[in-house]
């Protein structure tokens, strides 16, 4: 399970997403630390895009469970996350609509 925390951005670039990643020590030496950040930024580069509000600026932090648990189930966190930080937007693309109707089937 993954830790997500955001902040309203205000200044010139509102409307770009940005998102942060951190993997502490605690997790594993630098390549275990390194897979972890590679897998959730992967799923952020997924699921931020299609369904966080742009206007944010995100941080995740990834924890020891991130290593094995598979991928769809990554993605499942990161997507509740935004959905408990209120900041869940989905928005009107092909892409979000796919996804959305094949979830559902």
């Amino acid at each position: 399970m993954n830790a997500v925390d955001m902040a309203k951005r205000r200044g010139e670039d509102e409307a770009a997403l940005r998102v942060g990643f951190t993997v502490s020590r605690k997790v594993g030496n630098a390549v275990v630390r390194n897979r972890v950040r590679r897998r959730l930024k992967s799923v952020a580069a997924e699921t931020f895009p299609l369904f966080a509000r742009p206007d944010h600026d995100y941080v995740v932090i990834g924890r020891q469970a991130a290593l094995n648990r598979p991928y769809d189930a990554l993605r499942a966190d990161l997507e509740q996350a935004l959905r408990k930080l209120g900041m869940w937007c989905a928005l009107a693309t092909p892409e979000a609509d796919g996804r959305r109707s094949a979830k559902r089937q």
